[in-house]
């Protein structure tokens, strides 16, 4: 088989590509991880077979923060308009909504914390085909997508009916939930929130329990996501 080359953009070091990039190895794809917070340059053409953008703290337009969000919407779009596959995960998929036309803002919800619930909506699609009608996902996020890009597709929804994961084009889908997360990495984004006072979707005493269930969930959790993981590393093909 042709080598599969996922280049992945980590905005942060508290957000590394953990299962999912474990599961994409797995699946036989090879890894090659940009980190441009510590001054790594993010390629301006395409180089690789599909991409990979994690989860970060930022907002999808924080360019002042992070000043290479725009060299990622754009890589992001020229990967589409290659018709080569994209995975966003929280700000990943954020990323891509944005890039490709829709509208991410504060979610009127809330801050998002915790295992969620999820439902498919769309089961005719590469990706929902492959995730259960029903699961759990963590979840840590303040933003979401509140209007897809033009053409784009809802295939499955949380508990409180955000877009959990879409198609957001033809080659591009968005996960706005955390399957590459394990219980100790969500911990450490609730201590920094909590220590930055930016923790309002549970409360420090309620942090043990929520914990718990995510620990408790992850069986569960990776029999549902890793098979979606390796149906995208499944559309990836040689350059």
């Amino acid at each position: 088989m042709p080598e599969r080359r996922v280049l992945v953009v980590e905005h942060q070091q508290s957000c590394p590509p953990a299962l999912v990039g474990r599961w994409l190895e797995d699946a036989g794809a090879t890894l090659d991880v940009v980190r441009p917070y510590l001054g790594e340059s993010v390629p301006g053409a395409l180089t690789h077979d599909g991409l990979l953008v994690l989860g970060g703290s930022m907002g999808a337009e924080q360019d002042d923060r992070a000043p290479w969000l725009p060299a990622v919407r754009a890589l992001i779009r020229d990967h589409e308009e290659a018709g080569r596959p994209v995975l966003g995960i929280c700000l990943g998929h954020q990323l891509a909504a944005v890039a490709l036309g829709g509208e991410v803002t504060r979610n009127p919800l809330g801050q998002t914390v915790g295992a969620r619930a999820v439902t498919r909506v769309l089961a005719d699609d590469p990706l929902g085909a492959a995730l259960p009608e029903d699961c759990h996902v963590p979840q840590w996020n303040d933003d979401t997508v509140v209007a897809l890009p033009p053409g784009a597709s809802v295939v499955a929804i949380n508990d409180r009916a955000d877009v959990l994961l879409a198609r957001l084009a033809g080659s591009v889908w968005g996960i706005q939930g955390h399957p590459e997360a394990t219980s100790e990495v969500v911990e450490v984004w609730a201590r920094t929130d909590l220590a930055e006072g930016g923790l309002t979707g549970a409360s420090e005493d309620e942090l043990p329990a929520l914990l718990e269930e995510i620990a408790r969930r992850q069986p569960e959790t990776d029999a549902a996501w890793q098979p979606v993981v390796a149906a995208w590393a499944g559309l990836l093909g040689p350059r």
